[in-house]
């Protein structure tokens, strides 16, 4: 007599980790935010979870290329008083900025 597998109502989050891990999960879905026909926003969600053996088995293996995962750690950045003076143009937006605050508030 031949064995039927059963599907028992207890499976630990472990075993259901293990499998997605080995297996893989994908999630894929698309979030569109539209007024009066027009389309505001478009959001694309591609999803894949999988362990790194099996990244690699299915040619994913971008992590070993990508400078910002591989590279060293990058040099200090020079501190405030180091950095480039604005130009006249940014100096003139910025004065003009504080008026128009200035003037705000003077209404309140």
């Amino acid at each position: 007599m031949e064995r039927v597998p059963t599907v028992s109502g207890t499976t630990n989050l472990v075993d259901i980790l293990d499998r997605v891990l080995d297996k893989g999960l994908v999630i894929a879905g698309d979030i569109r935010i539209s007024l009066a026909n027009v389309e505001l926003l478009t959001i694309r969600i591609r999803l894949l979870v999988c362990s790194v053996d099996k990244a690699e088995q299915i040619g994913l293996n971008w992590w070993k290329y990508d400078p910002n995962l591989t590279a060293s750690l990058p040099e200090p950045t020079a501190h405030r008083s180091q950095l480039p003076r604005p130009g006249p143009e940014a100096e003139a937006r910025t004065r003009s900025r504080q008026a128009e605050r200035r003037k705000r508030t003077a209404k309140k």
